[in-house]
């Protein structure tokens, strides 16, 4: 028998090109309350990790940042949420020096909302946790293409590949 609703165990992304994106609304770093909404007529990268300061989301932080400029030159905003606070997003931003927003969902309604909070298997145990996903979000606010379960190493540097065809 699982410790898990009937809810978590059947979540999944379930979004796909061409849907409208879910609008939400999310604290970043600093505090400041972030909405989808403000990022209409941008493309915006949403890219779903699990935790600040672990090897694999650092890598990918880092990777996004690295090419900050390139994405801004394909009018493009990177965006990270993840479940951690917005003090741990400030310290894990500072730390590595990262140029693009982090946004703190704490009680994972927008993994939620996402289909990224689901049933997690590794080493045996099931647990609830982020599959990382990426988002890429049209100006329009339709979603141009969903990355499901990506891997850390290079998926920046693929995004963008995808966002310059």
């Amino acid at each position: 028998m699982s410790d898990f609703s009937k809810a978590d165990i059947e979540r999944k992304v379930t979004l796909k090109d061409g849907d409208i994106a879910p609008n939400f609304s999310l604290e970043n770093s600093d505090g400041v309350s972030v909405n989808l909404k403000d990022f209409v007529g941008k493309n915006v990268v949403l890219y779903f990790y699990p935790k600040d300061n672990t090897p694999g989301c650092t890598t990918q932080a880092c990777e996004f940042s690295a090419l900050y400029d390139d994405f801004i030159g394909t009018d493009s905003i990177i965006v990270g949420v993840s479940p951690d606070s917005v003090k741990s997003h400030a310290g894990f931003s500072t730390k590595q020096s990262l140029k693009h927003i982090l946004l703190s969902d704490p009680d994972k309604e927008v993994a939620k909302l996402y289909g990224v909070w689901q049933v997690r298997k590794n080493y045996g145990k099931e647990y609830l946790g982020i599959v990382r996903t990426t988002f890429v979000i049209g100006k329009d606010g339709k979603i141009l293409k969903v990355y499901k379960s990506v891997k850390a190493k290079d998926h920046a540097a693929k995004v963008l590949a995808d966002l310059v065809k």
